[in-house]
């Protein structure tokens, strides 16, 4: 076995690495751009390497920098993750050259599988059946097109050295083929520096099914069963589970004979991931399945694998590139259970997706029985515009498959992120979602069901209670709030909840605070605080209770921003900046709040005196600087609440003013 081995990757798959190989006694390298300094990765790695700067091809895609780093630190191996360098068979050929070994199959094998129309050419060969089409090396566009019309529209245009969904098109008809074909050819090119593509016949209804196999270089191959990763959007997977739901013992042995196959015709080494494209109008059939591509490589939902097997695939990696045969047989691998995996992103799902990039200001996940967590983050990391934006895999293991999906959605709920938008409600909604649970989705499933995938419930009162706290800057638990000789006290608390402005009154008392304002009133009893979230019991006005699950205050930026957790889903809110006069949300009430805890140094005005939009009212103090406070509109002050000298709590109303004319 190796004493010392050099991870070529960052994010959660370097992390998950690095766990195995400690546990093995094995010393690990991590190698990291400029931006990943202080990245998870590199904080649990014995060592770690400077590449260079953050663009990947100037750091983590230098082939050069990389086997350097390796050789620099003593590594004996290098395990490639996913992504970046792991199906690079140059790289594989300068990783033996020097005299370092490759955790991963050899570059014969990667160069046969590489290419999409080659290895489906292979694959024929070997009897596997494939998906009909056009595979061949004529890529004249008037022959490409009339091939697509023998093989009968709809047809798929695909990179044939594509992967991740690029490169890519569907074509319906045939006065629509050249276009899409251009289009295909121009993103394969700049993805893939090949703009080579293959036609297949167009699947109405597929399922992506794939199945993991095993080789260890000595003639002995075997299959961890398979994962359905039909849940995906643009082809991009979003949730994994395995074993596929309506799989057949009779369909199960046909496919997974078929992946054998594929593995055993290239001398297979190491992992690997034959994928298939099924039939899913209607059940799983023999005859109804089709090879589509073999990654050469771990794949980023191997965590299913391992939680149904009791396996861990990257242990076998290591062992096997040491020169150690199979660990098992194939008889000694089971299925136990099932199992799903959610991908997190840092994504904005009701904006197309778009990627987010910012800090992580606050890093929860769900636990309980059944829940793995595979993050590359914590708290206070930054999420980088220049790589894939995943925060981490969450993995459930149930008994059933209805289990799992209950115990994913469930440490989903329990999962909270501030600071920046995540795909984490998107997941939620998946996990509930008929279709999905019934196990009769298809690739199709998300984008048909998208508007209620993304859809948003309306903010509770219970939610915009607990925002208004944190607003408010009070501690609720504190022995000091609301305390008053003469009974309780009152605040004004504005927020925005994306476009909307809400504006609320706390009242507080006796250990007790209620809210008041809106449709109904709320109550909290029981609260306990630790200075950053909060837990409390709340009771409705019809006498029913239940325990709110935690709230996060974050401020970030200048901005307070407040995250709450409640019942699962996740409600954002954002106080104005009460200095920005008649922007401010509050201002439209009619009471002039303080900004902050603060001392009161001037009072300009008086109960009764007419103002004017602009006129200052009040000038406070906090942190040793001034801040004055200035009327929103034209009106007649109708109460001051505040004296100069006195201290005033942040979010306390200060002056109430009217809406009277001053000609009036």
């Amino acid at each position: 076995m190796f004493s010392k081995i050099l991870i070529a990757n960052r994010g959660e798959i370097a992390v998950r690495i690095i766990k195995t190989a400690r546990r093995l006694g094995i010393r690990t390298v991590a190698v990291y751009s400029r931006v990943d300094r202080d990245a998870l990765h590199v904080a649990l790695a014995d060592e770690a390497v400077f590449l260079g700067a953050a663009p990947a091809t100037e750091s983590y895609l230098d082939i050069g920098k990389v086997v350097a780093a390796a050789l620099a630190s003593g590594a004996e191996a290098i395990h490639p993750g996913y992504g970046f360098l792991s199906e690079n068979p140059d790289f594989v050929d300068a990783v033996g050259k020097a005299s370092l070994t490759f955790i991963g199959p050899d570059a014969a094998s990667i160069r046969a599988m590489g290419l999409k129309d080659a290895a489906k050419r292979l694959m024929e060969e070997a009897g596997v059946p494939v998906v009909p089409g056009y595979h061949g090396d004529n890529q004249d566009a008037a022959f490409l097109k009339l091939e697509a019309g023998k093989i009968g529209y709809p047809v798929l245009i695909k990179a044939s050295a594509g992967g991740g969904g690029k490169g890519m098109r569907r074509v319906n008809a045939e006065d629509d083929f050249d276009v899409a074909l251009q289009s295909c050819r121009r993103e394969a090119k700049s993805a893939f520096g090949d703009e080579r593509v293959l036609i297949e016949k167009y699947i109405s209804s597929p399922r992506h099914i794939e199945v993991q196999v095993f080789g260890d270089g000595q003639g002995n191959v075997v299959h961890l069963f398979e994962r359905d990763c039909s849940l995906q959007r643009r082809h991009q997977k979003v949730v994994e589970e395995a074993p596929a739901p309506g799989m057949t013992d009779a369909v199960r042995a046909a496919m997974v004979e078929a992946a054998v196959s594929v593995a055993k015709a290239v001398a297979y080494r190491g992992a690997g991931t034959v994928e298939f494209i099924a039939d899913g109008s209607g059940p799983l059939r023999q005859d109804g399945f089709w090879f589509m591509e073999m990654n050469t490589r771990l794949q980023v939902e191997h965590p299913v694998t391992e939680m149904v097997t009791g396996f861990d695939l990257i242990e076998w990696q290591l062992r096997v590139a040491a020169g150690e045969p199979l660990p098992v047989q194939q008889d000694e691998i089971r299925l136990l259970g099932h199992a799903a995996e959610a991908r997190l992103y840092a994504e904005d799902p009701a904006n197309g997706f778009l990627p987010q990039a910012g800090r992580i200001d606050h890093l929860e996940f769900g636990s309980g029985e059944g829940i793995r967590v595979d993050a590359g983050v914590r708290a206070g990391d930054q999420v980088s515009p220049y790589y894939d934006p995943m925060i981490a895999k969450v993995i459930a293991h149930g008994k059933s498959r209805d289990e799992a999906i209950d115990r994913l959605k469930n440490a989903l709920d329990g999962t909270h992120i501030t600071g920046l938008t995540s795909n984490r409600d998107f997941l939620r909604a998946l996990c509930r979602d008929e279709i999905f649970r019934q196990g009769r989705m298809d690739t199709g499933l998300i984008e048909r069901s998208m508007d209620s995938l993304v859809a948003r419930p309306d903010v509770p009162e219970e939610a915009i209670l607990i925002a208004a706290l944190a607003a408010s800057g009070l501690d609720p638990s504190g022995p000091h709030c609301g305390f008053r000789l003469w009974g309780e006290v009152s605040h004004r608390v504005a927020m925005h909840a994306g476009e909307e402005i809400i504006e609320r009154r706390i009242v507080s008392g006796g250990g007790r605070v209620r809210l008041s304002g809106g449709n109904e009133e709320v109550l909290l009893e029981e609260i306990a605080f630790d200075g950053r979230t909060f837990s409390a019991r709340l009771v409705r006005e019809n006498g029913s209770d239940r325990v709110l699950a935690r709230l996060v205050v974050d401020v970030h930026g200048g901005e307070r921003r407040i995250s709450v957790l409640l019942d699962g889903e996740t409600y954002a809110f954002e106080r104005p900046d009460p200095l920005e006069g008649e922007d401010a949300a509050h201002h439209h009430s009619g009471e002039i709040l303080a900004p902050m805890t603060g001392i009161v140094r001037l009072v300009d005005v008086g109960a009764g005196v007419a103002v004017k939009a602009g006129d200052r009212l009040v000038v406070m103090e906090a942190m040793k600087m001034e801040y004055t406070l200035r009327s929103p509109r034209d009106g007649l002050v109708d109460a001051v609440f505040c004296i100069e000298g006195g201290q005033a709590e942040g979010g306390a109303v200060l002056i109430r003013i009217t809406e009277e004319r001053l000609d009036g």
